[in-house]
């Protein structure tokens, strides 16, 4: 028997996480999700997972998950290149770490994989409060109302835990929208991406500040094959192998579309896409042509402002939810996945007698000295190569 229950608000790649390591370790854990299911929201396609989020992942999920994930993440070469719009390098970057390229939706399927019981869906935050006996009463949109011993904020950069528990952490644009899409690896298309575009990230660059970038997504196995070979009964959505491909410029790059961009549909956000790129090479153009619309939808780039170390208490967070970062440092998911193994180790010694705001308080200095590092990297990369704002003083 736990001797302590845990509410995870939000079951984004972090919250999944956290829940899957406190299952197997015997803590009474729920997971309360605003969205109705797991793809209700279009969040992105690739993410890339250093060494780090692989070690967490392996410490997190138990081997038959961690072996699905293998055979589904693929491994690009560990390059960064930057071109200019007439494909000219200008810029390339190798590392010596092995990368992982996953799909976004896949990953979060094997991170809910046995938690069905666990992840409470279409169960949107209000508010909280600490009752005179120290538990946590957790209010929902619906007037329901769970309790806990410890509360994690797991719930993104627009965190409504955050906002209430920490007022004076800052979210802010960063200046630059993106939009996000994806196209079909086939034979065909293939073709279009010399081997240098199969590393980690490639960039290309406009004259007018704007940019493109592309990333692979090349599955090891077929996700449908790998979970019916390895964890019967699961279900994995089928996806094809892709290159992730993204369009970006400053807010006012936009013109009069700004006000309207997450709200144009996919073959409006392919038409401002083609009409941006049509000086540029022959090659770039094509690959904006076979971008998917249906794939397409545009956000702005925002950031956490690091704070300092605030007074623990049994509310705690991971992940955007306290420390988003620019897409510029490749970290995002990364630090996300290894909150949720350092917490889940901090609760897990809880778990076993050790002062439990003691073992929090170790967790959140450590995360407070990661997290805002990889917010001040993702800031100074977002500045260097994508003409964000400089990160507010601190």
């Amino acid at each position: 028997m736990s001797r302590f229950t845990v509410a995870v608000v939000g079951a984004g790649l972090g919250g999944l996480a956290l829940a899957q390591a406190l299952r197997h370790r015997g803590i009474d854990v729920t997971v309360y999700e605003r969205d109705t299911a797991l793809n209700t929201r279009r969040q992105g396609y690739r993410l890339h997972l250093d060494p780090r989020a692989h070690d967490a992942l392996h410490q997190v999920l138990p081997p038959a998950l961690m072996e699905l994930f293998a055979a589904t993440a693929g491994t690009p070469k560990s390059r960064f290149t930057l071109l200019d719009n007439d494909l000219r390098e200008l810029f390339a970057r190798e590392s010596d770490e092995p990368a992982f390229a996953v799909d976004r939706l896949t990953l979060r399927s094997i991170l809910l994989a046995g938690l069905e019981r666990t992840v409470v869906f279409g169960k949107p935050v209000q508010r909280y409060r600490i009752d005179d006996a120290g538990r946590i009463e957790v209010r929902f949109a619906d007037g329901d109302t769970a309790r806990a011993d410890v509360l994690v904020a797991a719930d993104g950069i627009n965190s409504i835990v955050r906002q209430q528990y920490l007022p004076h952490a800052r979210i802010v644009e960063t200046g630059v929208w993106q939009i996000y899409g994806m196209i079909p690896l086939t034979e065909r298309t293939r073709k279009l991406f010399d081997d240098n575009m199969f590393g980690v990230f490639t960039m290309i660059t406009g004259n007018d500040g704007s940019f493109v970038g592309v990333a692979p997504v090349e599955f090891t196995e077929n996700p449908v094959a790998a979970a019916a070979r390895l964890l019967p009964g699961s279900t994995l959505l089928p996806v094809p192998d892709y290159m992730t491909c993204s369009f970006g410029a400053r807010a006012e790059w936009f013109g009069s579309a700004r006000s309207s961009l997450r709200d144009l549909d996919g073959g409006r956000l392919h038409d401002i896409v083609a009409t941006a790129v049509r000086t540029w090479h022959p090659r770039v153009r094509e690959i904006i042509g076979h971008c998917d619309p249906a794939s397409l939808f545009a956000l702005p780039l925002r950031s956490s402002v690091p704070i300092p170390a605030w007074a623990t208490t049994s509310v705690t967070l991971l992940g955007d939810a306290i420390h988003a970062m620019s897409p510029a440092s490749g970290s995002g998911a990364c630090t996300a996945l290894r909150d949720a193994a350092n917490l889940a180790r901090a609760l897990t010694e809880a778990a076993a007698g050790r002062e439990l705001r003691a073992a929090l308080r170790d967790y959140e200095n450590h995360m407070i000295e990661y997290g805002f590092t990889a917010v001040r990297e993702g800031a100074g990369n977002g500045q260097r190569f994508l003409g964000q704002n400089p990160l507010p003083i601190e």
